[in-house]
């Protein structure tokens, strides 16, 4: 059992209906042009609907494969892939179906039962360990009914995990939640047989643990999360961003933010290494996704990560909203090494 993770960022995908990605690709991402957003491939996609950064592409395709053969399957809107003890889903919600949902916010609700049909999925499939999740909404910064989204989506999260049993601290997935500009919530997630360890980050407060100035419920996520697999460790870096404890530092700033992210991702290196002292992660040995609030500050943060990374490592950028205001730039990363002989 093994899982890998490949970008057309550094070499070109096999084509739609290659009979190998039939067999082996669980799902994906398709980054970039909404006018690509429709997916001519047999396995699940999320489309995120931002702009590339930095590439002459309308769009950049992402996937994850396993080594065996994998069955699709449908199950309460969620479109999946199964190899054996790995699972891929992606599920689409439009919230204003969820607009009469009695008091409660329509996005509060919508993220509840996105949540709730993710793990009713996972029970059934006999899968219970969630891994790794992406989140994707619109107008991720603005209040409505009298509270920022991003908060109206932790309280929806939060209440699905609780109502399905399943700890909000400590051993929860990696993640990440991110703004665009319009769209339906949006959700993927990597799940498996085996559990993930979680990898949190001495230089800040777990998210889970943040003090109540951050809303009514702290975010359900863990800083990373290391998957031992035989002969394999792969580990999945959250959404991290410039935050020291638990406040934004470098405001204004960001080449300062892009540091100060950096350096939040080599810590969680060396932890999982020292967790997994056989795991030869590098920080230029990831591949990362960065997500970049405002386009004209490209550039800036392109050089950043060049410096501290080199010119060779596998990046994409995305002109996307963060979750805090004061966020101007959040990378996410992930890697991949053999344990001995496979």
């Amino acid at each position: 059992m093994s899982l890998a993770f490949c970008s057309d960022l550094r070499r070109p995908l096999p084509a739609a209906g290659d009979a190998f990605d039939e067999k082996c690709v669980l799902g994906g991402a398709l980054v970039g042009n909404p006018s690509a957003s429709r997916s001519p491939w047999p396995w699940p996609v999320q489309a995120v609907l931002a702009p590339v950064l930095g590439d002459t592409r309308d769009s950049v395709q992402e996937r994850w494969t396993a080594d065996g053969e994998c069955q699709a399957g449908e199950f309460k809107g969620i479109a999946f892939r199964r190899s054996r003890d790995i699972l891929f889903g992606v599920i689409e919600l439009d919230e204003h179906a969820f607009s009469a949902a009695g008091e409660t916010r329509s996005l509060q609700a919508a993220t509840e039962e996105a949540y709730r049909r993710i793990f009713q999925l996972l029970a059934a499939q006999d899968l219970p360990h969630l891994w790794r999740v992406w989140n994707y909404l619109a107008d991720i910064n603005r209040d409505t009914n009298g509270l920022e989204r991003y908060r109206q989506f932790n309280i929806g999260r939060y209440d699905a995990f609780v109502a399905f049993d399943r700890a909000a601290t400590g051993n929860v997935p990696a993640a990440c939640t991110i703004g665009l500009r319009q769209g339906r919530l949006s959700v993927a997630f990597i799940a498996g047989r085996l559990a993930a360890r979680p990898v949190e980050n001495p230089r800040q407060v777990s998210a889970y643990y943040y003090p109540a100035e951050y809303g009514p419920r702290s975010p359900t996520f863990s800083r990373a999360v290391l998957l031992t697999l035989p002969g394999q460790a792969s580990l999945f870096i959250s959404g991290t961003a410039s935050i020291v404890g638990h406040r934004t530092v470098h405001p204004g700033d960001v080449a300062g933010q892009s540091r100060e992210a950096l350096a939040n991702v080599e810590a969680l290196i060396v932890e999982a290494k020292r967790l997994s002292p056989a795991a030869a992660f590098t920080q230029a040995g990831l591949a990362y996704r960065v997500y970049v609030r405002h386009a004209a500050d490209y550039p800036v943060v392109r050089d950043v990560l060049a410096e501290r990374l080199g010119e060779a490592a596998e990046v994409l950028f995305v002109q996307a909203d963060i979750c805090r205001h004061d966020l101007l730039v959040e990378i996410e990363a992930i890697a991949s090494t053999a344990l001995g002989s496979c």
